[in-house]
């Protein structure tokens, strides 16, 4: 494209004004900087820095409007973009005409200042060390954290807007010290100016919002007890434990029924309950334990694997906040243990009522999935149960396209000692 269609590009799709808006700056760019990226096309009026929630724009006024026009087709048509301390600045017609000193929203004083905290993530900084922090400076009222594009930012609320300036100008631009930092953070640099807000409303004190003002404020209980889960060495919290673990699949080339992850599951100690579902297109799935100590040798030892050899349906492991599933449904989908189901009432007696016999379940013979053909044989000499299938037909719920082959078995990679109990008398082992 010639110099002259970018030149008309920029003129025709913008109104054309003498003061131009510089974005992408670096947020400690000066007035002077600026000026002297403009000079060269023609005398700079006006400039008015740091504007933004971020402070990386800013506004330039030239004496005339064809100075302006040339700077905007020069960069247009330039192979070589406008730049300031490294950093590709962007240039475009402003919708002003002329910069009017008048201070914006963020430089007004006010009592409620707005503090973003550059480098963390919302947890890493807690609102108690906020609170330390800015209580240096006078009474904090309120404090309010949320997340922005702009990244973790929190409220802080004084009594008046001298004691928040003085806040301000101590601290705008420093890090909060290290050693009220989790060892994962390095340096979080605070960002301050005022916001429009003279009082904020805090609904409920909790691990996200205070109001030091007002005792009697309801607590939301369940923020402060994560705001209270333990530390580990690595600085996050850890997740609370469950007797009921929430299991995502990955990379799913075969079928995975509740029969399937029984199989899987059941080597740590009795599943009581499987339900299987789709969420954000994944397949995730339920599993109850009748205590937490069974879950979290279960959640150790399959976090990461694969229930398939060739990294097929990799497990991710987390403690579900559920601690009982209501289960209705009897299917591939879910399943209550706990529940004998009536097609084997007559015949059998529930495996879960059985600490020394092996888990006996439809399309479940021993450990050992029914579509494994190098088992069939010995799985229908071990159970004569009316829902067993004879040689040679799929479980139901496996398409045969999602039947694995005959060589992956669960736990293929697993290390045989890693799970407890025995094999049952007469059958292959569950490792072959």
């Amino acid at each position: 494209m010639s110099s002259s269609n970018h030149q008309q590009q920029f003129r025709y799709t913008q109104t054309p004004s003498k003061v131009l808006h510089f974005r992408n700056l670096p947020w400690e760019c000066s007035d002077e900087e600026l000026a002297d990226i403009c000079s060269p096309f023609g005398k700079v009026m006006n400039t008015k820095c740091n504007v933004g929630a971020n402070r990386n724009q800013a506004f330039v006024e030239f004496a005339d409007l064809n100075q302006a026009i040339s700077m905007v087709s020069y960069y247009a048509s330039s192979s070589e973009p406008a730049q300031v301390r490294g950093k590709t600045v962007y240039i475009q017609y402003s919708n002003r005409h002329e910069i009017v000193n008048s201070k914006g929203p963020g430089d007004v004083p006010g009592n409620v200042l707005l503090v973003t905290i550059e480098g963390v993530e919302a947890g890493d900084v807690s609102i108690d060390v906020i609170h330390l922090v800015f209580s240096a400076f006078g009474f904090v009222h309120k404090i309010a954290t949320f997340e922005k594009t702009a990244g973790f930012q929190a409220l802080i609320q004084y009594t008046d807007a001298e004691t928040a300036a003085s806040a301000r100008n101590a601290l705008d631009g420093r890090s909060i010290p290290r050693y009220l930092l989790p060892e994962n953070v390095g340096s979080c640099n605070l960002r301050i100016s005022y916001s429009a807000h003279r009082d904020l409303n805090i609904k409920f004190q909790s691990n996200r919002s205070r109001d030091y003002t007002n005792p009697m404020l309801p607590v939301n209980q369940t923020a402060i007890d994560i705001a209270l889960q333990p530390v580990g060495p690595d600085g996050k919290r850890k997740e609370p434990e469950s007797n009921v673990l929430l299991a995502l699949v990955e990379n799913m080339q075969y079928a995975v029924t509740v029969d399937v992850l029984h199989t899987v599951f059941s080597a740590f100690g009795t599943v009581q309950k499987i339900a299987i579902f789709e969420k954000n297109g994944q397949t995730q799935a339920l599993i109850q334990y009748p205590d937490v100590t069974v879950a979290t040798a279960a959640k150790e030892a399959l976090e990461g694997h694969c229930i398939y050899d060739g990294g097929y349906c990799k497990l991710h492991l987390t403690y579900s906040r559920h601690t009982d599933l209501n289960v209705k449904a009897f299917s591939d989908k879910s399943r209550d243990y706990t529940v004998l189901d009536p097609s084997l009432r007559a015949t059998q007696v529930p495996a879960w009522q059985n600490t020394q016999a092996a888990p006996v379940y439809p399309g479940l013979q021993g450990q050992m999935p029914s579509w494994d053909t190098n088992q069939q044989e010995v799985t229908q000499n071990y159970l004569s149960a009316p829902s067993s299938f004879p040689p040679g037909h799929a479980v139901p719920g496996y398409s045969p396209a999602a039947v694995p082959p005959a060589s992956a078995s669960p736990h293929a990679h697993m290390h045989p000692n890693s799970f407890s109990g025995t094999s049952t008398p007469g059958m292959q082992p569950y490792y072959g």
